[in-house]
């Protein structure tokens, strides 16, 4: 079983890219200093928009996910897991977690990556607003 999503967003001057356990892909356009887990900003989706078909997949214990990100040349992989706890509605956000917490902005847990782990170069390039990024989830089970 597979399902994939493709999300496109955008940086942002305010990135930091400096969270130690998080990283978030956001709708809002605007991002404070203080937000810094977010990486990419007025995203065309958040957990809410994404498939049933993608959430089914994730949902389940044992289920993995490949996080996709490409900000021109530069590309970054993030490997996390599913979990039957999660319920994938946030209507704005969605957070891939280090740990094992579970709310409504939970995309996915057990990641490899948090924000602060993500390539200098991908870095200077998603604090640039006029940056598109394109974001590939693809939940395996």
């Amino acid at each position: 079983m597979e399902a994939t999503e493709a999300i496109l967003a955008y940086g942002h001057e305010n990135i930091q890219a400096s969270h130690k356990a998080t990283l978030e892909i956001t709708k809002e356009p605007n991002l404070s200093r203080t937000g810094t887990c977010i990486i990419a900003v007025s995203a065309n989706k958040a957990l809410a928009d994404l498939s049933p078909w993608f959430k089914e997949i994730m949902c389940k214990n044992g289920a993995k996910l490949t996080v996709l990100i490409e900000a021109g040349n530069d590309t970054e992989l993030v490997r996390a897991s599913g979990d039957s706890h999660l319920v994938l509605t946030h209507p704005t956000d969605m957070v891939i977690r280090k740990s094992n917490y579970i709310c409504s902005r939970t995309l996915a847990i057990k990641a490899d990556k948090a924000a602060c782990d993500l390539s200098k170069n991908i870095v200077a390039k998603l604090k640039n607003p006029e940056q598109q990024v394109k974001i590939t989830l693809t939940a395996r089970l």
